[in-house]
């Protein structure tokens, strides 16, 4: 008798449920911030959301290092996120904040995504890998390494009947981190994000159609979308695309929800039809000139 594929057991261990998008606009007051957000989140549950999930940096768009380090908190006593904590418990959902300035040590801040649980309790925390740190043509020029510490642990968490991987926005141009959690039995991936306007237009929605399709998994992103206090431009269009690449629901560029059904039964099935995760092979980079030709199989060693 073969051992169970843990990575499909993982992948598809519930039934159907609805999950919705938070499209923000995120401003650079926190109170405000966490009002608008609220409201949208009650929207989404009173439609029968049960995993609700906010763009990256819904406490504040603050990116002057010392206006944002004079409104940081740790996380024990970050006001954002006990709010949300309050809510989740209230409202009983999964609440995914897409992500969070929280103080990591004197000098520097984390970029930090949350999952609360329905009794309000921090079932998991991730802090954004890899930095966006880029001067782009039109003059517009983000050093995120400035004020943040890049995280170094990828992580997941088991919500009732799916197992989520989690990455933020810039994450999302390294397939790797996909592949990886989706090997670890992800069956959706959130990628919360907030893509620049240019970017965004260019890349945002095959990069997230091709992670769900490398790795036959639900990919899920809710979006910074519009102009921003702070003169920034986001692309906006929040997407939940499912296993196949399939987009099931869009956002536009203004504040709002989307919501679609997560069917964890259509991750298994698209994993029998193109089991990948399953026929990936290490191998070895050889660099030019140190080898005069390919050895083909049937070779003599």
């Amino acid at each position: 008798m073969s051992a169970p594929d843990t990575r499909q057991a993982a992948a598809s261990q519930g039934a159907p449920f609805k999950a919705a998008l938070v499209q923000m606009r995120t401003a650079k007051n926190v109170g405000a911030n966490v009002e608008a957000a609220s409201a949208l989140i009650r929207q989404a549950a009173a439609e029968g959301a049960s995993y609700i999930q906010t763009p990256e940096m819904t406490g504040t768009m603050e990116e002057n290092r010392a206006a944002l380090f004079a409104i940081l908190h740790e996380e024990e006593s970050d006001p954002a996120l006990a709010a949300f904590r309050t809510l989740a418990e209230e409202l009983k959902v999964h609440l995914h904040v897409g992500s969070l300035a929280v103080r990591a040590s004197e000098h520097r801040a984390a970029n930090r995504s949350y999952l609360i649980a329905p009794d309000g309790s921090i079932a998991a925390r991730y802090d954004k890998i890899h930095m966006f740190d880029v001067d782009l043509p039109n003059g517009d020029v983000y050093r995120e390494s400035t004020a943040y510490r890049p995280g170094e642990i990828a992580v997941l968490a088991d919500l009732p009947e799916i197992r989520l991987g989690f990455t933020i926005c810039y994450d999302l141009r390294f397939p790797a981190l996909f592949r990886a959690l989706a090997e670890a039995g992800a069956g959706m991936i959130a990628a919360p994000a907030a893509f620049t306007r240019p970017t965004g237009e260019a890349h945002w929605h095959i990069l997230l159609r091709a992670r769900a399709i490398e790795t036959g998994s639900y990919v899920l992103a809710a979006a910074q979308g519009g102009k921003h206090e702070n003169g920034r431009e986001t692309f906006g269009h929040s997407l939940i695309i499912d296993p196949w690449g399939t987009i099931l629901a869009e956002g536009g560029t203004e504040p709002g929800i989307i919501t679609a059904e997560i069917d964890p039964a259509k991750v298994a099935a698209v994993r029998t039809r193109i089991p990948s995760l399953d026929h990936g092979r290490r191998f070895e980079l050889v660099p030019p000139g140190e080898v005069t030709r390919l050895r083909v199989a049937g070779d003599a060693a």
